[in-house]
């Protein structure tokens, strides 16, 4: 039996689970046809339209280039009948679906510059994108793949670029509001699927930041001509076509954005964590045995995927990347991140590690049309093994989250576990309870042995800082 994904183009992930690791039935579907799984394998059905435009764009130069490098996901016409379709194609998968609220700066800059390119290239072989939302791109670990193969059009005598609002809402916008601003991006585009629109951009901006490269153009000017013609009831792109709109113009547009884009750079802010690997509590001996235990634990198989939540840096993320095909490295601190991205992207692990923006105590949901657009962590694709290490004491006393419950939440993985406790006598939870009231009579070393016994079989256990930590390693029940 097939497992049909259909999706709106454009809009949201809606292609994405072309290359998910786990995917579910939803209920998504626009002119280009549907998404389905066959035994672990990847098809998209397209109307005879979309799959009339699919046997040109396969044969031009740059989409085979670009497959070639791996920046759009690799395709194939396949042989499958499928009633009602004008073609199918076979798409390669992608080991971990994630969204634009979760990555990095210069993920969502690097995503941002792939579309260019991708412009760039296409409109020398007569073809556009349609679209330019990030949903259109994943990643094989730190590298942007294009997912989104139907968004590539012929380009039509005199036609806009359509997707420009769309790469400003979604992409340039967001950039801008870190860059200029000093304000995280991610809780506005995990808010608002559309993205940032150009009137309320324009409202955020100050009059010195009318100077800051862009933001008359990209911003004050649309905003100004959005107000114009909303409500007009023209056809705003058959009068530019009509003016003679030509193709020049759009590569003199995208060759200014990636200018703009590439100059880019997060404000310079420094988070508490940001620099953990390098002022960590542990001394040069105990911080050896805990990479030891960790690297013995991680060793003991192959993993398919592993999670390193509360990764900070990757310190122990490089570790697993050794034993696993991939690693989803996760932290709250988005400094931390965006360290860990700039750092590794060039390195061995960088096509087995992708890192994300991920507060466990608020990650992020099902949402969407239905709750099923954009997916859960664990929907995305469960874990084989888990590192959870120097982050409980965070989860139960900083965010006040029941130590049991999130201990049932990793149970639910059916996950291998190396988890670290940290005791009230370790200088890092004093700090966090010097100004709080203590209402966590669970956290001591024998309740969370119990409480950990109870759901995983523990196999090792071993003290660390003279017994002011625990470090364990489990496996799922049954």
């Amino acid at each position: 039996m097939n497992e049909v994904i259909e999706f709106r183009s454009g809009r949201t992930i809606g292609n994405a689970p072309a290359a998910g690791a786990e995917a579910e039935p939803g209920s998504f579907r626009d002119r280009n046809g549907s998404i389905f799984y066959r035994e672990g394998r990847v098809y998209r059905t397209m109307s005879p339209r979309a799959f009339a435009n699919w046997q040109r764009l396969e044969a031009l130069p740059f989409f085979q280039r670009h497959q070639e490098l791996g920046t759009i996901v690799r395709t194939r016409t396949a042989e499958e009948p499928v009633e009602g379709a004008g073609g199918i194609v076979e798409h390669e998968r992608i080991p971990f679906i994630s969204y634009p609220y979760e990555w990095t700066f210069g993920m969502l800059r690097e995503a941002a510059l792939l579309h260019l390119a991708l412009m760039r290239d296409a409109l020398a072989d007569g073809f556009i994108l349609k679209d330019a939302s990030p949903y259109n791109v994943q990643w094989e670990g730190m590298h942007p793949v294009f997912i989104d193969v139907p968004s590539f059009e012929p380009l039509g005598p005199g036609e806009p670029w359509v997707g420009y609002r769309q790469f400003c809402e979604l992409m340039l916008y967001p950039l801008m509001l870190q860059a200029y601003k000093g304000i995280d991006y991610r809780p506005w585009l995990r808010g608002r699927i559309d993205g940032i629109p150009a009137d309320e951009m324009s409202r955020l901006m100050s009059k010195r930041d009318l100077l800051r490269k862009g933001v008359l153009l990209h911003v004050v000017a649309q905003a100004a001509l959005q107000r114009r013609y909303a409500g007009s009831g023209r056809n705003v792109r058959k009068g530019l076509a009509e003016a003679g709109f030509g193709k020049e113009l759009i590569e003199r547009n995208v060759a200014k954005l990636e200018a703009l884009v590439r100059g880019l750079e997060p404000a310079r802010t420094r988070t508490e964590w940001s620099e953990y690997d390098r002022t960590h509590s542990y001394d040069e001996v105990e911080h050896a045995a805990k990479v030891e235990f960790v690297r013995q634990a991680a060793s003991s198989r192959r993993w398919r995927l592993a999670w390193d939540i509360g990764c900070n840096t990757g310190t122990f993320s490089r570790i697993a990347a050794s034993h696993a095909d991939h690693v989803v490295a996760m932290d709250a601190d988005w400094m931390a991140i965006e360290h860990l991205y700039r750092r590794e992207r060039e390195g061995e692990a960088s096509r087995r590690m992708l890192p994300l923006v991920v507060n466990l105590a608020d990650a992020s949901p099902a949402q969407g049309w239905r709750g099923a657009e954009r997916k859960d962590l664990a929907a995305r694709g469960r874990p084989d093994l888990t590192l959870c290490l120097a982050l409980v004491h965070h989860v139960v006393i900083t965010a006040n989250i029941p130590l049991a419950s999130f201990l049932d939440w990793l149970a639910e993985l059916r996950t291998s576990l190396v988890i670290e406790f940290v005791s009230r006598e370790d200088e890092m939870v004093q700090a966090l309870l010097a100004n709080r009231e203590d209402q966590y009579p669970e956290y001591y070393p024998d309740s969370f042995r119990a409480l950990l016994a109870e759901r995983f079989d523990i196999e090792r256990e071993q003290p660390l800082k003279g017994g002011k930590r625990l470090i364990f390693f489990a496996r799922a029940k049954g």
